[in-house]
Formats: structure tokens, C-alpha cells, sequence
């Protein structure tokens, strides 16, 4: 099949042949750049907050890079020749070495980018570019990709390497280099994606339901995405509830009753109004005052239990649950602190809570 370098012509062909013969000599030293880069991250990262699932690098092949210098630059004029792209790769190409960061959620990216681009006694940042951007403004998919161009700073494995690409030049340790930051998901999208409509060994081999199936896989990876970073978020609210010296000490106003509810319960909102005064009343009326006794007497194994003993004919809204929660756990005391008094006549939510009180009983015999 017909490549990049198939297309070229005799003289264009010579200047490709004269960098892949360089490349090929000093690409051994190229190597060890990767791996001093490589393992320069790697540090950064063991006393960062942030903690990547891994931090990979590779340096290009001769192959790779003989296809990438045969690409080929339309006409500058109608009728004219096309160009190399990259007559001049070692000083335009900055992918020769590559290191890839890959996290877990997409906030991560930032945190990973900024941490490294602090590091201004190791590197000197020249680009940053976020590569959904075009995408988010253009309204079409692709994945989402932190690129940096960095420049390392008296570098001896860049010394080394400068030394035998030019020996008549001093050896000043810069190098550019691209880091690319972007989350696992992406990472297997871009992969998958690089391979079949980059690497195929025959661009005519394309079709256009393949454009329309990465479309589509990215828009469901873009969800996927969001639903975890929702998830990791909800996660960590719960997490701070029950710090008792921080979120978790914070007093129960009827605003964050339905706060702390709508985190944990979603599913079980309310029909009417959104007043939660009455579930202050009730909370405060056995001492519940602060945020983490809310989140304990919200335990899923008791809410299990509840809805089992007292086999509700309809699923139950905040108030009603809330109500055979706290009845759950303090039985008659509940009765008498919320309930109107024995001898009061009626006393319908007595009677009710007594009736339900007596299921609770039972189930817990069986």
C-alpha cells in the first residue's frame, strides 16, 4: 500500500533520506532523554496531591518518524508542487520525545498540568493547549487532551544527545519535548482512534462510518466521564461529613438537612414544598443537631430495614421516611417527644406512629 514516503519525489525524497539517516544515528541518545524526562516527572509526582495512574514516555521510531517528515504541504499556488511539511525536523518537530500523564477524572488534568509547569527550575513551558477546546466550540467530539511543549533547562542526557547530533555546537542542555496530560478514557479513545485513522497504512482505506462511530464513541466517553467526576465529587462531600472538626460538625438548618438529603438520597425527594423546617423539628427533638448525626441516621442497611418492616404501600418522600427512620431508632421515645399526648383526644399521628411502631417490632421478632 502506498505510504507518505511513496508519494514523494526524487528530491524530496533525498531530504527525507538525509534526516532519517540522523535520526537514526542519535536516536539511541534521544532515548535516554526520554528516560531522564521521563523519571523527572515521575518524581514531581510522588509528593504531589495529585497522584496519576501512570506516567509513560517513548521516543519516536525511525519509521514513525520517516512518514511523519514525508507529510506533504499543499500547493502555496494553484498549480503548484506540494512541500514537506517538516523539511527541517529536528528544529520544527517537537513529538520526537513524548511523555504522556494519565489520570483518573478530567479536573485532574489541570492540577497535573499546573504542577508541572511550576517546575520552572526543571522546565520552561512554551505552549499549552488544550486539545477539546476546538472541539467544545466547533460542537463536534474528540477526546480531550492537555498538550504541553516543555524545554528542559541544563539537561546533561540533552547534552549528551547535542553533543553527537552536532559536535562543532555547544551543548546548552534545551530541548523541546511534548508532555500530553489527558484521563484514561481518552487515552484508550485516542489510541484506538490514532491507529486507525492515523497509522492506517493506506489513507485511501477510510471510510466515512468511521467518522461517524468516533463521533459517536467520544460523545459516550464525554458522559462516562462526567458521570465519574459527579461520582468522585459526591464521594468526597460524603467523605467531609463525617469530619467531625469540619463539614461534618456544621449545624443542621433545614437548608442543609436538604442538602446532606438530596446528596444521599436523591432518588427519595420531595412532592410539595421545599420548606424542611419540619425535619429540623424532628431532629432536634432527640438532640440531632449537627450534620454528621443526620448522615448516620441515614445508614442504607436502616433504611433497608425500615422500608422492609413497614412494607410501605407507596414509596415514602423525605417526610414520611425520615419520620420511621428516627421512630426506628428510638421506638417510644420518638412517639412521645413528636406525638400529641395520651390523653389528648384525637391524636391520629399517635395512633399512627404506635400502629407503625408495632410492624417495626414484629419484623425485628422475625
Amino acid at each position: 500500500m502506498a505510504t507518505n514516503y511513496d508519494r514523494l519525489d526524487a528530491g524530496q525524497r533525498a531530504i527525507v533520506d538525509a534526516s532519517v539517516t540522523t535520526y537514526e544515528r542519535v536516536r539511541p541518545e534521544l532515548k535516554n532523554v526520554t528516560r531522564d524526562v521521563l523519571y523527572t516527572l515521575r518524581d514531581i509526582f510522588k509528593e504531589a496531591d495529585v497522584t496519576p495512574l501512570f506516567v509513560t514516555g517513548r521516543t519516536k521510531t525511525v519509521e514513525s518518524f520517516r512518514q511523519k517528515i514525508s507529510r506533504l504541504d499543499p500547493p502555496a499556488e494553484p498549480g503548484g508542487e506540494p512541500t514537506l511539511k517538516f523539511p527541517d525536523p529536528f528544529r520544527t518537530l517537537n513529538d520526537m520525545v513524548g511523555v504522556r500523564v494519565i489520570t483518573k477524572l478530567p479536573s485532574e488534568n489541570a492540577v497535573v498540568a499546573n504542577l508541572v509547569k511550576r517546575q520552572r527550575q526543571i522546565f520552561d513551558c512554551r505552549g499549552d493547549r488544550e486539545k477539546a477546546i476546538g472541539s467544545i466550540e466547533s460542537g463536534t467530539y474528540g477526546y480531550s487532551s492537555r498538550h504541553l511543549i516543555l524545554r528542559t533547562l541544563q539537561n546533561d542526557a540533552v547534552r549528551a544527545y547535542q553533543a553527537v547530533f552536532n559536535p562543532e555546537l555547544p551543548a546548552n542542555g534545551s530541548y523541546f519535548f511534548e508532555c500530553q496530560i489527558r484521563t484514561i478514557f481518552a487515552h484508550a479513545w485516542s489510541e484506538i482512534e490514532h491507529d486507525i485513522r492515523f497509522k492506517s497504512q493506506d489513507p485511501r482505506a477510510w471510510s466515512p462510518q468511521f467518522d461517524r462511530q468516533f463521533t459517536a464513541t467520544a460523545a459516550m466517553l464525554e458522559v462516562v466521564e462526567k458521570e465519574f467526576a459527579e461520582l468522585h465529587e459526591r464521594y468526597e462531600t460524603v467523605v467531609s461529613y463525617w469530619d467531625a472538626a469540619g463539614e461534618g460538625g456544621s449545624p443542621l438548618t433545614p437548608d442543609r438537612i436538604r442538602e446532606v438529603w438530596l446528596t444521599l438520597l436523591p432518588h427519595v425527594d420531595r412532592k410539595v414544598d421545599d420548606d424542611w423546617g419540619w425535619a429540623a423539628e424532628l431532629l432536634a427533638a432527640h438532640g440531632l443537631t449537627e450534620t454528621r448525626q443526620l448522615v448516620e441516621l441515614l445508614d442504607a442497611e436502616r433504611i433497608t430495614d425500615v422500608r422492609k418492616a413497614l412494607d410501605h404501600r407507596y414509596s415514602p418522600g423525605p417526610d414520611r421516611l425520615l419520620d420511621d427512620l428516627l421512630l426506628w431508632r428510638f421506638g417510644p421515645e420518638h412517639i412521645d417527644l413528636t406525638a400529641e399526648p395520651a390523653d389528648a383526644e384525637p391524636h391520629p399521628r399517635r395512633d399512627s406512629l404506635l400502629r407503625r411502631l408495632k410492624q417495626i417490632e414484629r419484623y425485628r421478632l422475625t
